[in-house]
């Protein structure tokens, strides 16, 4: 059930931080577009998405707050646009414009419509302070335009940041005294920023302005569902239990069949045909009456059983549950098996300090890791926050060391390839950061390597499937305080088939707002 090799609709979403971002502008500048029309089709898709949301609430007014630079250049472009549509919009502007293209943008606007300060009703924000340029706290007028804007959104007003929320850090997400936006419209890449900092962020939605990414470009891309759409094969009519393919997973010491149990249901809810379990003695039992679509055993004593009981398999999962026996099992399925594989949880953790030795034992096998961000930080030797800053490298880096895709779990997660590639999955809320979370993730994983072959593939579509039943179980609440993981793992059925809507023309990438609904 190899799935094929695809031709894309389109290209993914590319992800940048400050630098790569301004390098892409001034490359598309140099090859002939000017920024004053990179400034105008930049304001003309924001206002456009801005009336598409918020059009509605707009009747009531929109209060436009612009700085000094490019991005209240674009404050300026969005102001005269949505007036030209008929809303009402006033302007508040918190220094002078200090750049050529800020200044031809503010003119033109003041020439097609009057100019008056916000009243304090207006049901729309829109933020053009500061840009990706911005480094640090915000300070001065600066400072008193975000607290101007805090105090709208505190009174019910709705928020639209453009680029990036005034005061966040478009590269590492650093946001003190940053607006909190409940939409973000960014253009023509994803920043690093927004993904790590879902709270001022809000809603994302990155527009074309005719920005190209060179080919092949070491960017991450930024998966979606058309991407895993196109990814992962139908079932056909005469599919059967083996087409589906067969995964053994390995762990549940005593006390930890549960971690066994998750990674089955996500392995069935992801699509597999069957599923053995290699766990304790003593959660054989658990296991069987937990999920008794899977066969259980006690984990192999000696290399000719291993050998016998995974010779059956596509693909293993080591270590949901796996314990203090983990690095002799997992040196012990590794050995005696070439067949693909995913190392979780004690799996990884077992070779603290030398993904050197892991990679010498995976080999040129198909190989997916899955870790959260301490258990890569004592792969690796550092802290979790140390790698969390880090979040974009530390997996690239574990992958070329290990041969293995590394999925770096978290907010977001970034797939690396040991070729370099990067594909990065920001589907998901708060919802996932519960235990179990990962354990089902796992059996995801399994599931589609046995099914397409290819480990990065097979991450990347696993970790956005993980998200997005995440996005389905929360629905329309307000919170996501509540969900369990039982609800995640109903959902994750209805992944497959409950996709997202169609993205609006122009419109590159959507995510929704991660936490709770202020």
């Amino acid at each position: 059930m190899t799935a094929p090799r695809v031709t894309r609709s389109r290209d993914l979403a590319r992800v940048t931080g400050a630098a790569e971002s301004s390098m892409l502008d001034a490359a598309t500048i140099a090859a002939g577009i000017p920024a004053r029309e990179l400034m105008r089709r930049a304001g003309v898709a924001a206002a456009t998405r801005i009336a598409a949301r918020f059009g509605p609430r707009a009747r009531g007014g929109v209060a436009v707050y612009v700085g000094s630079g490019n991005n209240g250049g674009d404050g300026w472009v969005v102001a005269r646009e949505l007036a030209r549509r008929g809303f009402p919009v006033r302007i508040r502007e918190a220094m002078t414009t200090s750049t050529g293209e800020a200044e031809a943008a503010r003119e033109d606007t003041r020439r097609e419509m009057r100019i008056d300060a916000p009243r304090g009703d207006e049901q729309v924000i829109v933020d053009a302070l500061l840009g990706i340029g911005s480094r640090g706290a915000p300070r001065g007028p600066v400072a008193n335009g975000i607290a101007e804007i805090d105090r709208a959104r505190d009174r019910g007003a709705s928020v639209i940041a453009l680029d990036v929320p005034s005061g966040l850090d478009a590269t590492t997400g650093s946001n003190e005294g940053a607006v909190r936006a409940d939409l973000t419209v960014t253009f023509a890449t994803m920043k690093r920023g927004l993904l790590v900092s879902r709270d001022n962020a809000g809603a994302i939605e990155v527009v074309d302005i005719g920005i190209p990414t060179p080919r092949g470009s070491p960017l991450p891309r930024l998966v979606d569902a058309s991407y895993v759409r196109e990814s992962i094969r139908p079932l056909g009519a005469s599919s059967h239990k083996g087409t589906r393919r067969k995964i053994v997973i390995v762990g549940g010491t005593r006390g930890m069949a549960g971690a066994v149990i998750l990674a089955g249901r996500g392995a069935f809810r992801a699509g597999v045909g069957m599923v053995r379990t290699l766990v304790a003695p003593e959660s054989v039992a658990p296991v069987q009456a937990a999920l008794p679509e899977a066969s259980a055993f006690d984990w192999p004593r000696d290399d000719e059983s291993a050998r016998e009981m995974l010779s059956w398999a596509d693909a293993v999962v080591v270590g949901p549950g796996l314990g203090d026996d983990a690095r002799a099992m997992v040196e012990r399925v590794l050995r005696v098996s070439r067949v693909p594989v995913v190392l979780d949880a004690d799996a990884i953790t077992a070779f603290a300090r030398e993904p050197g030795a892991l990679g010498s034992l995976l080999g040129r096998r198909p190989a997916i890791l899955t870790p959260h961000a301490a258990e890569l930080g004592k792969l690796v030797g550092a802290s979790a926050s140390e790698v969390l800053v880090r979040r974009f490298e530390a997996g690239a880096e574990v992958a070329s060391k290990t041969g293995a895709v590394v999925i770096a779990k978290g907010i977001p997660t970034v797939c690396s390839a040991p070729d370099g590639g990067r594909l990065v999955s920001a589907s998901g809320n708060a919802a996932l950061a519960i235990a179990g979370s990962g354990d089902l993730l796992s059996g995801v994983a399994g599931t589609l390597l046995a099914q397409t072959d290819d480990p990065h593939v097979a991450a990347a579509s696993a970790a956005w499937a993980h998200g997005r039943a995440a996005e389905l179980a929360r629905g329309d609440r307000r919170t996501v305080r509540g969900i369990t993981l039982d609800e995640i793992t109903h959902c994750l059925g209805d992944v497959w088939e409950q996709w997202p809507e169609p993205l609006d023309d122009g419109v590159v990438a959507s995510l929704p707002a991660a936490g709770d609904r202020g």
